[in-house]
């Protein structure tokens, strides 16, 4: 078995998901979905504390871009400019491309009464209420969970569940509709979700195409094999939240296929496995600010063994129990997760708050400042924020 260094791995791994590379001049439509080839899908996150969490991998990867580029891909449909992406349940609520949907049928199949229980509850006293909610959006086309109660005359909040959300009945069986497939995301007003048909938001002959369970675990660990470089099982478990029991015998498939190569990497005492058309640049240079939910970083165990990072979110920590802060990027440089940030957009005075600034060991330096500010005017620009204000807290905040 080939035995790989945990340097190369993690140039592997990078490469895999478009770093390294120069970040283009202008970018377009085609620059966007380059960055969405190598990532393969974007998580969706309702926090705004900087901003929405799909649009940060593909800023990271390819600078400054017109969010409303990636807007149009994913809930705009026009014969010039068909849809590209579609929402589902990937690695969470997540953009994947269009003719990746029918890969999460059996998803679907399972999630048929929903992701949780509270449908269940819901329909035991609404035995009606879905029918009743595709033959409103049926006639009146796509709508929030909000307008679909306005169109049957209720208004009826259920107490809160255990993520502390307050889902109306109708907001449950719609996520518990979306959830089987039966309806899907036309648009996003505002981060709402606007539900319409399946059958009016996918084309036609990606709707039609069926795919069994075997052949959709293969494929789908084939993309994440493709978007991680090199990767243990859990790894590519992770990707798309699959469970054991589908990933080994797909790995398998994909090992006698001759695409995954079995490699022993260096300090990462777990067997891992190599896209054999992975690349494995001699260096990897370039800087990057990571949202939380970034595809590099999103599975902190692997992140934490490629990068000797340990990253943690902090959303839900009380304020004074938190380390970093409230919503922290970390900070890539040259290959390595160097430091990290705690970043706050201000929009109604124009500010890019830094409360926070934290370098790893060996890397509070002056270069690594300097790299810094310059990703943070960047990120500033981008969000049309005029001033940067570093905070007091951290290592780095004074270097900055």
């Amino acid at each position: 078995m080939r035995r790989i260094s945990a340097a190369a791995a993690r140039r592997t791994a990078l490469a895999a998901q478009g770093f390294g590379k120069r970040k283009p001049a202008v970018t377009n439509r085609r620059s966007i979905q380059d960055a969405l080839s190598k990532t393969q899908l974007l998580q969706l996150d309702s926090v705004s504390a900087v901003v929405r969490a799909h649009y940060a991998p593909v800023f990271s990867r390819i600078g400054a871009y017109d969010r409303a580029l990636l807007d149009e891909s994913a809930w705009s449909h026009s014969a010039r400019h068909p849809r590209k992406l579609v929402e589902y349940w990937a690695h969470e609520a997540a953009l994947l491309p269009v003719e990746d949907w029918p890969l999460m049928r059996w998803r679907m199949a399972q999630f048929e009464h929903g992701r949780w229980n509270q449908a269940k509850r819901v329909l035991e006293h609404s035995p009606t209420l879905g029918k009743d909610i595709l033959d409103v959006i049926r006639e009146a086309g796509a709508l929030t969970a909000g307008e679909v109660e306005k169109h049957l005359e209720l208004d009826k909040p259920k107490s809160k569940d255990h993520w502390g959300w307050n889902f109306s009945d109708t907001k449950v069986i719609c996520e518990q509709l979306f959830a089987a497939g039966e309806l899907s995301v036309d648009k996003r007003v505002g981060f709402a979700r606007h539900y319409d048909l399946t059958e009016r938001v996918i084309p036609p002959e990606v709707l039609a195409r069926q795919i069994s369970g075997e052949d959709a675990y293969r494929e789908l660990i084939r993309r994440a094999a493709t978007s991680l470089g090199i990767a243990t099982e859990p790894d590519l478990r992770d990707y798309y939240r699959m469970h054991r029991s589908q990933t080994e015998p797909a790995i398998a498939d994909l090992i006698d296929a001759g695409e995954l190569e079995p490699v022993e990497v260096e300090g990462w005492g777990k067997p891992a496995y190599l896209h054999t058309a992975a690349k494995t640049p001699r260096r990897v240079e370039g800087a990057a600010l990571l949202c939380p939910f970034d595809p590099l970083i999103f599975f902190r165990p692997r992140t934490e063994r490629i990068f000797d990072f340990h990253y943690r979110i902090e959303i839900y920590t009380p304020e004074p129990k938190r380390v970093h802060g409230y919503y922290v990027f970390p900070f890539l440089l040259d290959g390595q997760l160097v430091g990290r940030v705690d970043l706050r957009a201000e929009r109604a005075s124009g500010r890019l708050l830094v409360p926070g600034a934290f370098a790893e060991p060996g890397h509070g330096t002056p270069e690594t400042a300097a790299a810094l500010k310059n990703s943070l005017r960047e990120m500033a620009d981008w969000l049309e924020l005029d001033e940067i204000v570093i905070g007091a807290k951290g290592d780095l905040a004074p270097l900055l």
